[in-house]
C-alpha cells in the first residue's frame, strides 16, 4: 500500500479547497453530515479551510434507521463549532413510495434517500450561495460504491483521492471522535446495512487491491498469498461495471469548443 505524509496531505487539501472557492467566486460551503467517517473528515477540513462561519452542515435522517449516527453527527458539528440543522427526509421519501411504488425494493428506497438528501443540499446551497462539498473517498469512487446524482453529486471531492483506510488515519490526526472512527462504515440506507457487508470485502483488502491495480508502478496484478482470486475478480468487476458512474453522460458528437 502507498505511503503518504498525511500531515502534508491535510495542508494540501485545505489549499485545494481554498483555491477552488477562489476560482468559483463563492465563499461558503455546505455539507451533509451522516455521522460517519467521510463526512466528518470532509466537514472538519472544510472548516479549517474557510473558517467555521463559512461552513453549514445539514443532518438528513430517515426515520430512526440509526439514531447513533444522528447523535454522532451533532457531536461532530458542535466539536468543529459550525452551524447545523436537522431535516427529516422521511415524509419526502415515504410520500413517493406510498403513492407510486409500494413494491420498491430496499435498494431503490436507499437510492431515493441518497438523491433526496442531495436535492435538499443543493436547494440550501442556492439559498445560502454555498458550494456542496462531496464526501466520497477513492475506494468508493473507483468501485462505484455511491448513488449516481445522490452522494455522488457535489461541487468537489476533498477526500476523493484518499483510500478509505487513509481517511481513517487522517481522522485520527484531525481529532475526529473515536465513536465515529471506530464504527462500521455504512451509508445508513437501511437497518443493519454496512459497506463491507454489502460489498463482501473489507476496506483493508479493497484498498490494497485497488492500489495494486490502479497506482502501483509498474502496474502489478495483486496475485499473492494475501488475496484470493475471487476477491481480485470481484474488485475488477466492480470497477468495470460501474465505469459509467465516473463519466459524464454519454452523447453523440463533440460539444467541445
Amino acid at each position: 500500500m502507498r505511503k503518504i505524509d498525511l500531515a502534508a496531505e491535510e495542508q494540501r487539501i485545505i489549499k485545494f479547497i481554498r483555491n477552488y472557492l477562489q476560482k468559483s467566486g463563492i465563499s461558503r460551503l455546505i455539507i451533509g453530515l451522516s455521522g460517519g467517517l467521510d463526512s466528518a473528515v470532509s466537514a472538519t477540513l472544510a472548516a479549517k479551510a474557510v473558517g467555521k462561519k463559512n461552513v453549514s452542515c445539514v443532518i438528513l435522517p430517515y426515520r430512526d434507521i440509526n439514531p447513533v449516527n444522528l447523535a454522532d453527527a451533532k457531536e461532530l458539528a458542535e466539536q468543529i463549532d459550525v452551524a447545523y440543522r436537522v431535516i427529516d427526509i422521511t415524509p419526502m421519501v415515504d410520500s413517493y413510495f406510498d403513492q407510486y411504488a409500494h413494491d420498491a425494493n430496499i435498494l431503490r428506497r436507499g437510492n431515493l434517500m441518497a438523491r433526496i438528501r442531495m436535492c435538499v443540499l443543493y436547494d440550501l446551497s442556492a439559498a445560502n450561495q454555498a458550494l456542496v462539498v462531496g464526501t466520497s473517498n477513492r475506494s468508493e469512487l473507483l468501485t462505484g460504491y455511491f448513488t449516481q446524482h445522490g452522494d455522488g453529486a457535489c461541487a468537489f471531492e476533498p477526500i476523493g483521492h484518499l483510500y478509505k483506510t487513509e481517511v481513517r488515519i487522517l481522522a485520527q490526526q484531525l481529532n475526529i471522535p473515536q465513536a465515529i472512527i471506530q464504527k462500521h462504515p455504512s451509508a445508513d440506507l437501511w437497518q443493519g446495512q454496512t459497506d463491507e457487508g454489502e460489498m463482501g470485502i473489507t476496506y483493508a483488502e479493497l484498498d490494497e487491491i485497488l492500489w495494486l491495480l490502479t497506482e502501483h508502478t509498474p502496474p502489478l496484478a495483486p496475485v499473492n498469498d494475501n488475496f484470493c482470486l475471487d476477491k481480485i475478480d470481484k474488485v475488477k468487476k466492480m470497477m468495470e461495471q460501474t465505469a459509467y458512474k465516473r463519466r459524464m453522460p454519454a452523447l453523440i458528437g463533440d460539444l467541445s469548443c
